[in-house]
Parts: C-alpha cells; structure tokens; sequence
C-alpha cells in the first residue's frame, strides 16, 4: 500500500515539476506585459520535437538539445516582434487571442513539418528503472526535478542578480515609470517572451523521454501549466511552482485511485475550487484600489 502511494507521489512529482516550469514561462510574461501566453504550450513541444529530429539525423543529444532551445527562443522572440508589438496599443483581450491564434499557427507548421505521429526520445541517462522502497522510479524522473530544481534557481538569480532581471521586474511594476528611467520597454518583453520560450522548450525536452512528444503535445500541458500558474497566483514565481507540484500530485493520485479517465477533470475542478475560495490563487498579491 506505502509502495503504491509512493508510486503515485513520483509520478505526481515528476509531471508536476513539468508544469511548474510551464506555469513560470506564463508567470514570466504576465509579469512582463500582463499578457497570458497561451502559446507557451508550443514552445514545449518545438523543444521536444526539434530535439527528436536533429538526434535522428545523427546530431550528439547535447547538441540537439542546445539548437532545440535555442531554436525555440527564437520563435519566441518572433511571436513578441511579429504579432505583440504591432499590436502593443491593444487591450490585453486582444493580445490574449493573438497567442491563441500564434498557438494554432505553430502547431499546424509543426503537423506539416513533423507529421501527426508520435516521437520516442530515449533517457538521457541508463533506461533501468531505480526501485525505492518498492516503488520504481524511472531514471528520467530524477532528470526532470535536478533541471527542474536548476532553472528555478537560475531564475531567481536572474531577476535578483543581473540589469536584464531586474529591468523585467521595473517593467511589470510600472511600465512608464520604466520607460522614463530609460529602460527600453519592448526590448525587455522580447526577452521575456525568449526566457519563457527557453523555459518551455527545456520542459518539453527533459519530459519527452516519458510522455513521448507530437506535434499536439503542447495544447493539453499548455492548458495544465496555465491551470498551476493560476491556483498558485498568476504573477507569482513561487506560486507557479507550488501550484504546479500540487497540481501533479493531485492528479497522479487521482489517475491512481479513482481512474486515470478522471484526470484532466480533476485538474480543472481544482482551479475552480481554489480561484472559488482564493480569487488571486494561493499565491497572488492582493490589489488595493483607492476611490
């Protein structure tokens, strides 16, 4: 019965660990621009994706894995040049739709360049599974949470250490407040939109040895990472990653023992249950208005 629970709790925080990278990427932009991205899932599936091929075509995997990320901040510095900008006078509505319309572009570019099938990427390390305490716990997984691990603290000394960190956060705080101390406003959220691209593109790379990839693989852990970066508080960096632990577990216990048809349900149920009670997610800042 332990074994079994603990099975579940790998699993949960494993795939959890996947969606609190994706929930930063959508953190990161809504900081930046107060935009939601909901073309982050597509960055996660080009990472895994380009990956897949460029091995295929005899690249080392440490080299795929670079040109895959970098590939995938490209796009994203493309999305914010080529479709945010021109419309940056719009209202947060429209920019919203313009991801989503962003997001179907890259997917159907990726079905014609990939094709409909599945892809199998092999573990980066041994394919033996590790036993503990009588539960297995696939080598992958231990990949997942120390890049996992690495990126989150990558980040906080990105935004506490360096001019480009700490420039993102002016921004989100007061966009014209940084704008007339000479921070060049739009550079900054290009570089959102490609931390965020990077950071998705790395999620899809290190989860591909265990959810396979496809060019359709980034709607449904888009729309997860979107779901653990609202219960934990849209804005919040620490929220992101909480809510996408809690997220993954709950579901894995779920999948465990209800039925894994019950899954996705579950997940949607929770950011009902936790916006119901805490409108701003667990996480969220709490906003004063004055009248």
């Amino acid at each position: 019965m332990f074994a079994e629970f603990l099975q579940y709790l790998f699993t949960g925080i494993t795939i959890g660990a996947t969606y609190a990278l994706i929930a930063l990427g959508f953190t990161l932009i809504y900081n930046a621009s107060h935009v939601i991205n909901f073309a982050q899932g597509e960055f996660l599936m080009v990472g895994g994706m380009a990956t897949v091929s460029l091995t295929a075509m005899g690249v080392p995997m440490i080299l795929a894995v670079v040109l895959a990320v970098i590939l995938a901040g490209l796009l994203g510095i493309a999305l914010q040049r080529l479709a945010i900008a021109p419309a940056r006078q719009a209202d947060v509505v429209t920019l919203i739709i313009i991801t989503i319309g962003a997001s179907i572009f890259i997917r159907g570019l990726a079905q014609l360049v990939w094709g409909k099938q599945y892809h199998v990427m092999p573990n980066f390390s041994t394919s033996e599974p590790i036993e503990v305490f009588g539960a297995v716990l696939n080598s992958q997984s231990l990949w997942v949470l120390g890049v996992g691990a690495v990126l989150v603290v990558a980040l906080v000394l990105f935004f506490t250490k360096t001019l480009i960190g700490k420039a993102i956060l002016a921004t989100s705080m007061n966009k014209e407040a940084a704008r007339l101390v000479g921070i060049r406003t739009q550079m900054v959220l290009m570089l959102a939109f490609m931390v965020s691209a990077l950071l998705g593109s790395v999620a899809g790379i290190v989860v591909a040895p265990i959810t396979f990839t496809s060019y359709d693989i980034g709607v449904i852990l888009g729309l997860k990472g979107f779901v653990a970066a609202a219960i934990g508080g849209l804005g919040s960096g620490v929220g992101a990653v909480v809510g996408g632990l809690a997220l993954g577990i709950v579901e894995a216990m779920a999948a465990g023992y209800i039925s894994s048809d019950y899954k996705d349900a579950v997940a949607f149920s929770m950011i009902l249950l936790v916006l119901f009670f805490m409108p701003r997610g667990l996480f969220g800042a709490k906003v004063v208005e004055r009248v």
